[in-house]
């Protein structure tokens, strides 16, 4: 397993226990020998990272910068943990000062005080609309899309989430993330509900539809490279898939992959500070300089194969890239943005449901 995968697997585990996990167990996280009580005069910051070549592209492309700038060190800490998170705020000693969340994480650790609030602390007049989210500065996102076996649908190719479920017209194997906040979100597309009135959740309709198409699904995958290989050896004939694993598997399959960009539901990954360390002033000052470091973070990206949301930094993007980058502007068009704040009241419901339907 390389860097990059171990880095992956961590983020995966992450992502599929977080809507299981509640505040009251994260409050019996056991913290390691070396946490520290936060000191303002520090001049240096702790950030919690996912470890592997993530760590190593954010240390050369985005907090070296940083450091040159502003002479404060970042020591890194992984993985990237929620529990830990909050179990700071509880107890005000601080392994981390930074860290990022994804659109589900933040909005339920800005509804629980585990966050800095961003107003007032960062200058929004340099960045880009729609960059503060929950008070959290969104960086780079993530696609999960439809991807499939061209030679498994000889008489028409699928398009939609809707031709993912019809079994009739595209009879085959499927395969799905075993990740309820995502898979509720296809469902409902696939039955017809717009993009616009996707959030929240109308769950008893996404049940019922996911009833529909539980029978094809061979697999519920739980780490990027399964899902890679499923795909790459032709064990199910359809997947919904992370963008940067379906496109590998397209550039060296010899059976021909298409990736659908169509209704692409896009997660945001955002900075935050963590609530009540002393070092927040510095904390903030390098969330600004990553958000405003378009060619860092477009560099960044080919090694996360995420895609940068700083509109500029696609001049340092070529062609080629910027053309199976999930937030190129034409993809993003077309794509369906997860609304973690719409979804926060459903949030325990839709992870104990899910549960409860997938075993049963």
């Amino acid at each position: 397993m390389s860097d990059r995968d171990l880095s992956k697997s961590q983020f995966e585990l992450s992502r599929r226990g977080f809507l299981g996990a509640t505040l009251a167990g994260t409050a019996l996280a056991t913290l390691p020998p070396f946490i520290r009580r936060a000191n303002a005069d520090d001049n240096v910051l702790y950030v919690n990272t996912w470890g592997g070549n993530w760590e190593k592209a954010a240390k050369e492309f985005l907090f070296d910068p940083f450091t040159r700038e502003s002479g404060v060190e970042i020591r890194t800490v992984s993985p990237i943990s929620f529990a830990k998170l909050a179990t700071q705020a509880r107890t005000g000693v601080y392994e981390f000062d930074v860290t990022t969340l994804g659109m589900a994480e933040i909005v339920r650790a800005n509804a629980s005080s585990l966050i800095e609030p961003a107003a007032g602390n960062i200058d929004e007049s340099t960045l880009w609309p729609g960059a503060i989210y929950a008070n959290g500065v969104a960086t780079h996102a993530f696609a999960n899309l439809i991807a499939y076996h061209k030679n498994s649908f000889p008489n028409g190719h699928p398009q939609s989430w809707k031709d993912f479920w019809d079994l009739d017209k595209y009879p085959g194997s499927r395969s799905l993330q075993r990740y309820p906040v995502r898979v509720l979100a296809f469902a409902l597309l696939a039955d017809g509900v717009p993009p616009d009135q996707l959030f929240p959740y109308d769950l008893d309709r996404a049940f019922a539809a996911l009833d529909r198409i539980k029978p094809a699904i061979r697999v519920w995958w739980t780490q990027g490279p399964q899902s890679q290989q499923l795909l790459r050896d032709g064990e199910v004939d359809m997947i919904g898939i992370w963008n940067d694993y379906a496109i590998n598997v397209q550039q060296a399959s010899k059976d021909p992959v298409e990736v659908i960009w169509d209704q692409a539901l896009i997660d945001k990954s955002c900075w935050v500070v963590a609530k009540g360390t002393p070092r927040a002033r510095n904390a903030w000052r390098l969330i600004e300089s990553i958000a405003n470091n378009a060619e860092g973070m477009a560099r960044f990206c080919a090694v996360d194969a995420s895609g940068p949301l700083n509109p500029k930094a696609f001049t340092y993007i070529d062609e080629k890239t910027a053309a199976v980058t999930p937030t190129n502007p034409e993809h993003l068009q077309k794509a369906v943005v997860l609304d973690g704040a719409k979804l926060l009241p459903q949030l325990d419901e839709i992870a104990t449901r899910f549960d409860r339907w997938i075993s049963s």
